[in-house]
């Protein structure tokens, strides 16, 4: 898989004025190469690839990053990637714009001279939006142990627990079950807080006849999945029971109707215009979801702004919501990937309104 990435890479070069490709990202690195540690550069031109690493790396980076010259570096690694570059007869050199602070560029600018420095924006990252066979069967076993680890923190819920404690408990499952981490920080949200979009977990104590709301997942193999769902503890009241419907019938709506060809806007078009229909659009203030993979907020973006095609092998999420100030709030979010027709469900968690007596 490393070699067809580099392939398709070199695709994208070769449209550009540069004649090779720096990768600083430490996740395009580990996209283009597979290796798991923490330091090396990659260095890809039309016909040569090299992994740059120092001497801790240098046998891992042999045994993972298949197809690459592995390269110890000194005390400088500037200084061997332009041994590289003049052995290679590299002039215009591209780097990764977001990734380079402006010290380290003109560090590279002197020490790369007399190849010119190009900049690139998202060349590798833009590769990343389409996953492979490979990628999704990742994303997919991440997408299961969300899944066990929700079924697993229902029988921990009760009035007088924490947030912060069942968050504790949500990782420490992931882990057990084979997670390098979560996700991101555990959102558990109840009662009025389950209003904050972000509220990730508190001192608060569940109380009773309330939202509680779990924005979670697990980082497995360096992917990443990303799950919501939102229970009463105690008894739904009317309130309750309608945005909770909304929301469902708004996220049902897109999972049945998302496909191939839509831009992000139209995807997010599909919970937006539903939610807005009963009222509550101006309580509906985020995008109806985005990409997942390597990172937990990839392109490409189901939002009002969102103009990227979507395309089969795109992975994304699904999480319209409705917040209600003093109330609470209810965000339902599963992980799809896009099909030739449409969309497979990787979460596959309970979504009828569940309330724990």
């Amino acid at each position: 898989m490393p070699n067809q990435r580099i392939a398709r890479l070199r695709e994208s070069i070769a449209k550009t004025d540069g004649k090779a490709l720096l990768v600083t990202n430490s996740l395009n690195r580990r996209y283009l190469t597979g290796f798991t540690g923490s330091s090396g550069v990659v260095l890809v031109s039309a016909d040569q690839a090299a992994f740059i690493t120092d001497f801790r790396y240098t046998e891992q980076a042999a045994q993972q990053a298949a197809g690459f010259e592995i390269v110890k570096h000194g005390a400088d690694i500037h200084a061997t990637v332009a041994e590289l570059l003049r052995a290679w007869n590299v002039d215009a050199l591209l780097i990764e714009e977001q990734n380079v602070t402006y010290a380290t560029y003109k560090k590279m600018e002197q020490a790369f001279a007399p190849a010119k420095l190009l900049p690139s924006d998202g060349i590798v990252e833009n590769l990343r939006v389409i996953k492979d066979e490979a990628e999704i069967a990742i994303l997919q076993e991440a997408a299961d142990l969300a899944d066990r680890t929700f079924a697993h923190i229902l029988g921990f819920i009760k009035p007088g627990v924490s947030e912060r404690s069942i968050a504790l408990e949500m990782e420490m499952f992931m882990r057990s079950q084979g997670a390098a981490s979560s996700s991101f920080e555990t959102i558990v949200a109840s009662g009025e807080r389950s209003a904050l979009p972000h509220g990730v977990a508190s001192d608060r104590l569940i109380g009773k006849d309330e939202f509680v709301t779990f924005d979670f997942g697990a980082y497995y193999q360096g992917y990443c999945s990303d799950i919501t769902r939102t229970i009463v503890v105690g008894k739904a009241s009317d309130k309750h029971r309608e945005i909770y419907g909304i929301v469902k019938e708004a996220q049902q709506h897109a999972l049945d109707h998302l496909r191939p060809g839509m831009t992000g806007k139209e995807g997010d078009a599909l919970t937006r215009d539903i939610i807005a229909s009963y009222g509550y659009g101006e309580y509906f203030g985020h995008g109806t979801g985005h990409g997942i993979g390597l990172e937990i907020h990839e392109s490409p973006r189901l939002s009002m702004t969102g103009d990227i095609v979507l395309a089969p092998g795109m992975v994304v999420t699904v999480e319209p919501g409705i917040y209600l100030p003093g109330f609470g709030g209810v965000r339902i979010e599963d992980d799809v990937v896009m099909t030739d027709k449409g969309i497979r469900i990787l979460t596959n968690s309970p979504k009828q309104l569940l309330e724990l007596n």
